[in-house]
């Protein structure tokens, strides 16, 4: 029986190349299985990229009454002008608290007097019973007020003593966070159990965990018409979330409810809906000074990159 040879493709045909395909399914299946790590013990990788440079670092978000704030005493101690600040704080509150003291006093004997004159005029005591019924209900108002705060999750990063510690590498994180060293996140209850399964190829942000802090001040710079909405806003959600996180009350200030920089944040996201209200946003920002906003972010964007502890 005659051999038959190989069919060979049809010279118009192209061939097919084996190499082509989908995308493989070990990388997807990987990265399948990190997001699945972060999601089950709550707790995220996070990309920021500062004027020094661009580091990895955790954040997780927990009950305020869970969480044991960092220690930034010796932080403000380290700062010359922090601590010369704080002294002559310290003495102003010392007077006022002496004035406070023969203003109470004094307050007391006329809220005692103006008490009497009106159970005189009224000739019974429902006034009394007015006033120790509102104070219980203030009471109360206060008490259910610091339940929801410590009921409110806040941001917790990997911190400690008051410095923000930033990786360089995924490896060197990992490193740190299975070497047992002290930190703020390890108070978690998912902490021991990310120390024993995180791998350097679990250290992928999210896009909306890549924050560009180091772009955000010439971005402003260059006008209302180059301003970019996104990196602006996952900016200050960052800054925000630092400044809790690592007790920075500056900071907070500027980026507080009727700020300046709190009315870019909302106008920049009234400009990125569609309709009359992105109408409204962008013609609100147009009456932002662009000065004004680059100045106030190169102030936040500084005092952050001070409280950074640079790890390799």
């Amino acid at each position: 029986m005659a051999r038959q040879s190989p069919q060979r493709p049809d010279a118009d045909e192209p061939e097919l190349d084996d190499t082509t395909g989908p995308a493989e399914p070990d990388a997807t299946a990987s990265a399948d299985a990190a997001r699945a790590l972060w999601d089950e013990l709550r707790i995220d990788p996070v990309e920021i990229a500062l004027p020094a440079g661009t580091g990895y670092t955790l954040r997780a978000y927990r009950p305020a009454s869970e969480l044991t704030p960092t220690d930034v005493a010796e932080r403000d101690a380290d700062d010359p002008f922090l601590a010369r600040r704080q002294a002559v704080e310290a003495d102003d509150e010392d007077e006022n608290e002496d004035l406070g003291i023969l203003d109470e006093d004094v307050a007391r004997e006329f809220a005692e007097s103006d008490d009497e004159e009106k159970r005189a005029k009224r000739g019974d005591g429902d006034g009394a019973d007015d006033a120790e019924k509102g104070d219980a209900e203030n009471e109360d108002t206060d008490e259910e007020a610091a339940d929801e705060a410590d009921d409110e999750e806040v941001p917790a990063f990997l911190t400690h003593r008051g410095r923000l510690l930033l990786f360089k590498t995924p490896e060197s994180l990992v490193s740190f966070v299975r070497s047992g060293a002290p930190n703020d996140l390890s108070q978690l209850d998912s902490w021991n159990e990310l120390s024993e399964r995180v791998e350097p190829a679990d250290i992928a942000p999210r896009d909306e965990d890549i924050y560009e802090l180091d772009l955000v001040v010439e971005n402003l710079r260059g006008g209302h018409d180059t301003w970019d909405p996104t990196l602006l806003i996952e900016a200050g959600e960052v800054a925000r979330d630092l400044a809790y996180a690592l007790r920075l009350p500056a900071v907070l200030d500027m980026l507080s409810a009727g700020s300046s920089l709190d009315d870019l944040d909302e106008a920049l996201r009234a400009s990125v809906n569609g309709g009359i209200g992105g109408f409204m946003g962008r013609r609100r920002l147009k009456k932002i000074g662009a000065q004004t906003a680059s100045l106030g972010w190169r102030t936040i964007v500084g005092k952050i990159s001070a409280i950074v502890d640079w790890r390799d």
